[in-house]
């Protein structure tokens, strides 16, 4: 059977989305065969409106649709709290705890074998807003993967270098353990260490 051009050139953009596969790519563009041309309209206005509309904050480079976002707006948000996140999900998901200090979002991690390197995310700009700060508490807030580790790292010898020290720049890192309704018997060794490393009075 010969697929039509127009549903093997959606697949094919479908495919490049990450976490979608050819089945998954397949499966979409027939199921948007099935819908009203006005709903399509629709669909791609929205697309249109998501490059044309939204930008990067100049603040902390999250995800805006004005030129400062809501939180870095916000006169209410502690601004002397600064969680460093790899990227704008990573915000998503941190609001949803009740954090009210403000973020950095670095748009990745430094990746050697990918050919990211400190250049090629918001590493700069995190040290302007350093400058002429009072003191101030950074949390580094990437992912516990070894690049998000040696992002973390290379972040925290950054400022060291610049001269900030514990009396004006406060470094500290999510804790890392076992999640909540985990079972010890099926810990990993380097979790239940940091478990253990993280431990609390009770």
């Amino acid at each position: 059977m010969t697929i039509p051009r127009p549903i093997t050139k959606l697949i094919d953009h479908f495919q490049r989305l990450p976490g979608i596969g050819p089945k998954t790519a397949q499966r979409l563009v027939f199921e948007l065969l099935h819908y009203p041309v006005a709903e399509i309209k629709k669909f791609s206005e929205a697309l249109i409106d998501l490059k044309e509309n939204t930008h990067l904050c100049s603040v902390c480079k999250s995800v805006a649709e004005d030129d400062i976002c809501a939180v870095c707006q916000d006169q209410m948000r502690d601004k002397s709290t600064i969680a460093v996140v790899s990227g704008p999900l990573d915000v998503l998901a941190i609001e949803k705890t009740g954090y009210r200090g403000v973020y950095h979002v670095l748009h990745g991690v430094i990746d050697p074998l990918n050919n990211i390197g400190p250049d090629d995310i918001f590493i700069s700009g995190l040290l302007d807003r350093l400058r002429d700060t009072s003191t101030i508490e950074i949390i580094l807030a990437t992912n516990t993967s070894m690049e998000g580790e040696s992002t973390a790292m290379y972040i925290s010898r950054l400022i060291r270098e610049e001269g900030y020290d514990d009396s004006k720049i406060k470094l500290t890192r999510l804790a890392r353990g076992l999640p909540v309704g985990g079972d010890i018997e099926y810990a990993d060794d380097v979790t239940l260490q940091r478990a253990l490393e993280g431990r609390y009075s009770f």
